[in-house]
């Protein structure tokens, strides 16, 4: 009887736009998708590279497509996923060691890797643009 009782109470479904996360769990999301864009951007880097050292024509190839605004768009994203996700990683390797997993340090982390990796990317796109 107390399962009925149990499993009435229980919600039918997640309205997961109405749930607020905490600071430290959006860090933690974005830099799963940091993550899964730096994986996917690693195949479209890696061909870039390879037509540029094919031959001198491959490389005024490739030059002129990065030279588009929506490849330079693309590249400044690229540069703030690996910026927060490399920011990121180092706070999880210290959450690791059981350095700074309290509350309050866990939320001054997450403002700091936001920062930090916002700042980084804005100091990367005006020197891409």
């Amino acid at each position: 009887m107390a399962d009925a009782a149990l499993k009435k109470k229980r919600p039918v479904y997640l309205d997961l736009v109405s749930i607020r996360l905490p600071l430290p769990g959006f860090v933690s999301i974005l830099h799963r998708v940091s993550g899964l864009l730096l994986f996917l951007l690693a195949f479209w880097l890696l061909n870039l590279l390879d037509r540029s050292l094919a031959s001198p024509e491959g490389y005024a190839q490739i030059r002129e497509t990065v030279e588009h605004p929506l490849a330079k768009l693309v590249l400044l994203g690229l540069a703030w996923s690996f910026l927060h996700h490399f920011c990121a990683g180092i706070r999880y390797l210290l959450i690791d060691m059981h350095i700074g997993v309290d509350l309050a340090t866990a939320r001054a982390t997450s403002w700091a890797v936001l920062a930090v990796s916002i700042v980084l990317t804005l100091i990367i796109g005006a020197w891409i643009w």
